[in-house]
């Protein structure tokens, strides 16, 4: 072994070891934090629902207007969800736990289910032969052109823009949720069903209230802002173009993390109602980290603040990334095979 290898090793595990000790403190809960984000959240969030009643006799713009303001309190929700599931919000688990449970009632989710795909996205993140749970689909420049005729279709049509934002975010909910992985354990396969005979209940009591069309109106426009930009989120927070994938060996959680999970930086608003997840390279780093104590980790250490900020703007970008290349170590668009096509008809 080379005295260079060795010297980048003797680095590398300094760097964990600090990050490590830099972390620590930021992944205790607050339960204090925690209930004032939880008034802040799902108090609004409930009161919007009683107000859309009192509009839909009024105005449905009105109702509308109401529906869409809601969805930023919806996703603002989402990541307390998301925090119950890595056990980070309450300090109590069990307080964790039944909190997850509720809120995954609105999202059409169950806890369970979730929080074991999530675990496995989070434990594989970047690794190219890990890939396909928790994930969004990506096939490399070799394997695309390796593919079948119908497997590139696929694969073009679930990578489409309008798929995959808006046609997939919801069929992924409302359907997909419904059905729990053949690798679930039984246990978390049975809290789908059990997820799907209160949601039975849910709605009903729902149209019960608001009537068949009032309430489809209001749920589906909620929910279609909600899981498009949720499904926009967890996009861009891995799918960029110097992202992070390598294979076997060559994998490190610690670089999938800071190089693999983009540093999103949004309008402050913004940031806000989605949680802080923008600071998604300090969530992979640790997931024990609730999303209250993301953006004062990020401050902590100069390592952190390394990571190239992603900006709104700079993210719509992402959208032409559909493949990835190993010898560059990036993400290319399609555009990239066909001057590969050009640079063999040269060489031929």
């Amino acid at each position: 072994m080379s005295l260079i290898s060795l010297e980048e090793q003797n680095t590398h595990r300094e760097s964990v070891a600090n990050w490590k000790k830099i972390i620590f403190k930021y992944q205790k809960p607050s339960n204090l934090k925690a209930l004032w984000q939880l008034i802040n959240t799902l108090g609004p969030f409930l009161s919007i629902w009683v107000l859309t009643w009192y509009t839909l006799g009024v105005s449905w713009w009105l109702t509308l207007a109401l529906t869409v303001l809601n969805a930023g309190f919806a996703m603002r929700l989402f990541i307390i969800f998301h925090d119950c599931g890595h056990g980070s919000f309450f300090s109590s688990q069990r307080a964790n736990h039944i909190l997850g449970s509720i809120i995954g009632l609105f999202f059409f989710t169950s806890y369970w289910h979730w929080r074991w795909e999530h675990a496995v996205h989070h434990s594989t993140t970047g690794h190219l032969d890990k890939r396909g749970t928790g994930d969004v689909w990506t096939l490399t420049v070799k394997e695309y052109l390796e593919s079948t005729r119908w497997k590139r279709f696929t694969y073009r049509l679930l990578r489409n823009p309008f798929v995959l934002f808006v046609l997939a975010p919801m069929f992924l909910f409302f359907v997909l949720e419904r059905i729990p992985s053949p690798k679930a354990p039984l246990r978390v396969a049975y809290s789908v069903y059990a997820t799907n005979f209160l949601l039975f209940g849910m709605v009903s009591l729902g149209i019960y209230i608001f009537g068949l069309s009032e309430y489809i109106f209001i749920q589906l426009t909620l929910s279609a802002i909600v899981c498009t930009s949720g499904v926009w989120l967890f996009y861009v927070q891995h799918q960029f173009e110097e992202t992070y994938w390598e294979r076997g060996n060559d994998w490190d959680y610690t670089a999938a993390a800071l190089k693999g999970s983009s540093y999103y930086k949004l309008p402050r608003i913004l940031q806000w109602f989605t949680g802080n997840i923008g600071f998604h390279h300090i969530h992979h780093l640790s997931s024990r980290i609730p999303n209250y104590n993301l953006e004062s980790c990020h401050k902590a250490h100069p390592m952190f603040q390394e990571v190239v900020p992603l900006t709104f703007f700079k993210s719509l970008k992402s959208i032409s990334y559909r493949l990835w290349d190993e010898q560059q170590k990036k993400l290319v668009g399609y555009r990239h095979l066909r001057e590969l096509e050009k640079q063999e008809r040269k060489e031929a």
